[in-house]
C-alpha cells in the first residue's frame, strides 16, 4: 500500500470503521461505540440496545463531532449514548423518533 493512501485514510486505519471500539452498560441499556474514519479524523457513532418484551431493540446514532483518535471518538460516543438513555430511555426505540 502506498504511503499517500495510508496518509490520507485509504490504509489500514479504515479497517476499523464501524467495528466496536468500546462498550458499557447503563441503566440496563448496552452502549457500543463504533466510530469511523472521516476526513482524516474519527466521527462519533454508536449503538444503544436493550431487550424489550423479549426482542432486541437498537438505536443507531451518528454525531457531527470528530476527533483525532479513535479512542477519543469512542469515549465521546459512550458519553452521548449515556445521555440518550438518560434523556429518552426506551422512547428512543419508538418509530416516531
Amino acid at each position: 500500500m502506498s504511503f499517500l493512501k495510508r496518509l490520507f485514510g485509504g490504509g489500514e486505519k479504515a479497517g476499523n470503521d464501524g467495528a466496536p471500539a468500546a462498550e458499557t452498560e447503563h441503566q440496563g441499556f448496552r452502549i457500543v461505540a463504533t466510530p469511523f474514519a472521516e476526513a482524516g479524523q474519527y466521527q462519533t457513532c454508536g449503538v444503544v440496545s436493550k431487550e424489550v418484551d423479549g426482542a432486541l431493540r437498537e438505536h443507531r446514532f451518528i454525531r457531527a463531532d470528530r476527533f483525532a483518535s479513535r479512542d477519543e471518538a469512542a469515549a465521546h460516543a459512550l458519553r452521548k449514548g449515556v445521555q440518550l438513555v438518560d434523556e429518552q430511555g426506551e422512547r428512543m426505540f419508538d418509530s416516531t423518533h
